[in-house]
């Protein structure tokens, strides 16, 4: 079990990327789980969030989350869809169903939302995987405007997934800060540094509310760093979306 220390998993520092299909890749959660700090970080997230635009919520009108391409593209072309990307990359004691990418079961141990452990098993799972900036939420914050491949990218990004508890996960919907923090208090700091380095990276915009609900949680720990990493921006020209 991880122990939590200022809101981040003590683990091995390690870059975001999730590529290849051998499981000592991403180390069965032993690179630690989610958005990672790397020894590139500069500046903390309270910075970065300052930094983000602030405007109005753009109308929900258009959404689908096929706007965002098919669910768990393999877009980083190594063979295993993102889904079991993220399982491998989060889950401890981790077994196949192929002996290759496809994840049978595994522990989430611990929740990061919740600080409970979780079982993973395919089928009957309590796991889901969590995009931490809503695709809903980035569509109402500029995601609208965008070239499909862009979109395709956010939904697929590890800088932008977490495997978590599906309860307290199904109970954040599209919430952004303002409107929902993990019940784990533990790890606030790390989710909203994660928000944030989503919404630089890809130029989303934060409401005003957003904005102050971020500052909030992050001066309680202005040493917390700015995860980086993840996918590139543009997904391949294969995939398309509606």
């Amino acid at each position: 079990m991880r122990r939590w220390r200022g809101g981040v998993a003590v683990a091995a520092v390690a870059l975001v990327t999730v590529s290849g299909c051998k499981t000592d890749d991403v180390g069965k959660g032993s690179a630690g789980r989610g958005p990672q700090e790397t020894t590139a970080s500069r500046g903390s997230a309270l910075a970065a969030a300052d930094a983000l635009a602030v405007k109005g919520r753009a109308p929900k009108t258009g959404y689908s989350r096929e706007r965002f391409g098919s669910a768990w593209a393999d877009t980083d072309s190594n063979s295993c869809d993102t889904r079991d990307d993220i399982l491998r990359r989060d889950l401890e004691h981790v077994k196949y169903t192929d002996g290759h990418c496809k994840v049978a079961s595994g522990e989430l141990d611990p929740d990061p939302y919740s600080g409970k452990a979780v079982t993973f098993a395919r089928g009957r799972s309590q796991v889901d995987i969590d995009h931490l900036v809503a695709l809903s939420d980035a569509w109402q914050k500029g995601a609208k405007y965008w070239d499909p491949a862009k979109r395709i990218a956010l939904a697929n990004d590890p800088l932008n997934l977490l495997a978590v508890g599906a309860t307290p996960n199904r109970s954040k919907g599209d919430g952004d800060t303002a409107t929902w923090l993990p019940p784990n208090k533990k790890y606030r700091c790390a989710y909203v540094a994660a928000q944030v380095a989503v919404k630089k990276k890809y130029g989303l915009w934060v409401t005003s509310a957003e904005k102050s609900a971020m500052r909030k949680v992050l001066t309680t720990c202005p040493d917390q760093k700015l995860p980086t990493g993840g996918n590139p921006t543009k997904a391949p020209s294969r995939f398309h979306a509606d």
